[in-house]
């Protein structure tokens, strides 16, 4: 009897060779996903055997691992009833509301330079305004037109968020739960925050022949956020307009030509929660639950903030408006600005909220507008703008000269001083000689011995911006460029960098042609340019050692950059679908497509190695940049129908 051939064998094989193929399948991409997490490690190691970084984390280990997510559902709407008593009189009531729900969380991955940790951040947004508006429009007399309204407002918000995060590092790798923490978490921080602003209002406004205008306005708000006695505010406001170009009738090649002056105060009521000092929950102590103050200290005595503002202004249009020009020059002033401001930490705070003076500013804004082509299938229109702003602190509360709005890493800090534009950038400066900087007998440049010179001012000499837009049948593109000049930034960066011997700059040649790391005695090393204190020509080379370009040589002045730059802001490319093929789908009026980019290219700047507007605060706390990425170029594919 023969023996058969049942194929279990060659299935025997056939199972042992795709397991053979998953298994290296499996090691591959076990060494894809190591040479991955090489990659994105950090050069500056702690040791060979600890991977974790010494310093910072690599950009893309913190793209990839280190990362947030942000979801928000969001509704809003308004419901309004429209009632005509007369002709010229309108009452309208309306209820509208604005509602969110956001989920934020935050990750540093195991073998990141800080401790590990997953955050969540749950966060609710409501917002609801009651209007009851009462509008008038009537002509009183001939070419006499008035416009009258009468309306009450009130604004209620409220803020909750409930926030939660590990304690003591991950437990296992890219597992990111609250349960996934080394030691027991402090309890979720819990906020909620409410403001109402109750607010009546009035207006008028006259007008002849549309020639002459001049409207009044009045609003009176009460804010919950603001002290009893000290909560309410006002916004008066009067403004009027004179087209003398309605006076020149045959003067064709003017479209129009107006003058305007206006003078308004407008209030504002001070942050959720600045009033009244309150405790939090501190650190479990066994079974004793702690309460500490917060570290900023309330104010029960702030006062409304208010600023005054008179401008005038000029607007004239010529050839069919193919060519416009509009001037406004204004001055503003505000008063009791309500700010944190830094206090000593020996008060048990480190900031207090504060009515933090009189702030000054004054400035002039310019606008052109020109079409130097315009025919039925094509068109070009050219729009730019420029304006500049010179602020200055007038005063400061209980008797200062200065007041510091924050403090930073390098012993930096940024204030605001008397007499001197909002937000100075203080630290060390150079020592001077006949105003050129002084070197030492060691060849080093001498410093300041305090940290409280003025060695920057954030505020740019003007800003200015050129959008050219063409348009040929149904196709158009327009292309966006901003520019400004002046403004001075600290980067933090450079400060560290330098001493490092990240950037290149430590590792040029010098005056001899020899790189400047070589040895003083090979003709390497470095000569700073300056002068001895007896004012002669320095001649003493020094080597180019840890620290020679960076903090530890050097003063805080030596890494403050001019923050101008030109960029290339928006490209926008858009088709229209032609109005033949529209009318066809019966419904809808209206297609187009639009190609967006934003952020394109930095055309200029003169601060290296990062982008100027990448800076570490905002709002009073501006001209210091810190941990710098490369700028994000963004490309948008938009389509927007019309029904």
């Amino acid at each position: 009897m023969g023996t058969g051939y049942d194929g279990s064998e060659g299935k025997n094989i056939m199972t042992s060779l795709r397991q053979w193929w998953q298994t290296n399948v499996d090691i591959l991409e076990q060494k894809q996903e190591y040479f991955k997490e090489r990659r994105n490690r950090s050069w500056n190691t702690r040791a060979y055997n600890d991977l974790r970084p010494l310093y910072w984390d690599n950009p893309y280990w913190t793209i990839y691992e280190n990362y947030q997510d942000d979801t928000r559902n969001r509704f809003f709407g308004n419901i309004a009833l429209n009632y005509k008593a007369t002709e010229w009189l309108n009452v309208m009531a309306r209820v509208s509301q604005d509602y969110y729900d956001e989920v934020r969380e935050e990750r540093i991955a195991i073998g990141s330079a800080g401790t590990s940790k997953y955050l969540r951040s749950n966060r609710w947004f409501k917002e609801t305004n009651i209007d009851l508006l009462l509008n008038a429009d009537k002509e009183i007399a001939k070419k006499l037109n008035l416009k009258a309204l009468l309306g009450t407002n009130v604004r209620r918000q409220r803020i909750e968020n409930i926030s939660a995060q590990t304690a003591g590092g991950l437990v296992q790798p890219r597992l990111y739960t609250l349960s996934n923490t080394r030691s027991q978490p402090a309890s979720p921080l819990e906020y909620l925050g409410r403001r109402e602003v109750q607010g009546v209002f009035a207006g008028t406004t006259l007008s002849y022949n549309d020639m002459l205008s001049l409207d009044l306005t009045l609003r009176r708000d009460a804010s919950s956020t603001l002290p009893k006695g000290h909560n309410s505010y006002f916004y008066p406001s009067i403004s009027g307009g004179f087209a003398f170009s309605k006076l020149l009738p045959a003067a064709t090649w003017l479209s129009i030509g107006k003058v305007k002056a206006n003078y308004a105060q407008v209030g504002a009521d001070a942050p959720i929660g600045a009033i009244k000092d309150t405790y939090q929950q501190e650190q479990i102590w066994g079974t004793v639950v702690q309460y500490g103050t917060r570290t900023t200290r309330n104010n029960l005595e702030l006062r409304p903030e208010r600023t005054e503002s008179l401008e005038a202004g000029l607007e004239l249009g010529f050839l069919d408006n193919r060519i416009g020009f509009d001037l406004t020059a204004y001055k503003t002033k505000t008063i009791d600005q309500i700010i944190p401001v830094a206090t000593s930490a020996a008060s048990g705070y480190l900031n207090r909220y504060m009515n933090a003076g009189v702030v000054e500013n004054k400035g002039l804004e310019a606008s052109l507008t020109f079409t130097p082509v315009r025919t039925t299938n094509f068109s070009w229109n050219v729009i730019a703008n420029w304006s500049t702003n010179k602020n200055m602190v007038v005063s400061l509360p209980e008797g200062s000269d200065n007041l510091q709005l924050g403090s930073f890493q390098g012993n930096v800090t940024i204030n605001a001083a008397v007499g001197h534009p909002f937000g100075i950038i203080r630290g060390s400066d150079f020592v001077y000689t006949n105003g050129r900087k002084t070197v030492g007998a060691n060849g080093r440049y001498l410093t300041t011995p305090l940290r409280n010179e003025i060695i920057g001012d954030p505020n740019p000499e003007w800003l200015a911006g050129i959008n050219n837009q063409l348009r040929y049948k149904d196709f158009s593109l327009s292309f966006l460029v901003d520019m400004r000049k002046g403004g001075d930034i600290f980067s933090l960066d450079m400060y560290y960098g330098l001493s490092q011997g990240l950037y290149n700059e430590t590792a040029v040649n010098n005056s001899r042609g020899v790189n400047s790391r070589e040895p003083v005695a090979n003709n390497g090393g470095i000569l700073n340019e300056g002068v001895t204190a007896d004012g002669k020509e320095n001649e003493r080379w020094v080597e180019n050692v840890y620290g020679t370009f960076g903090d530890a040589y050097n003063p805080n002045k030596a890494f403050v950059y001019d923050a101008s730059y030109v960029k290339l802001r928006e490209v926008v490319l858009s088709y229209a679908l032609p109005k033949p093929l529209i009318s066809r789908l019966g419904f809808v009026k209206g297609i187009d497509f639009s190609l967006i980019g934003r952020n394109l290219w930095i055309i200029h700047k003169n601060m290296p190695h990062a982008d100027p507007e990448d800076t570490l605060g905002s709002g009073n706390l501006q001209g210091y940049q810190s941990g710098s990425y490369p700028t994000t170029r963004t490309f948008t594919f938009n389509l927007k129908a019309k029904f």
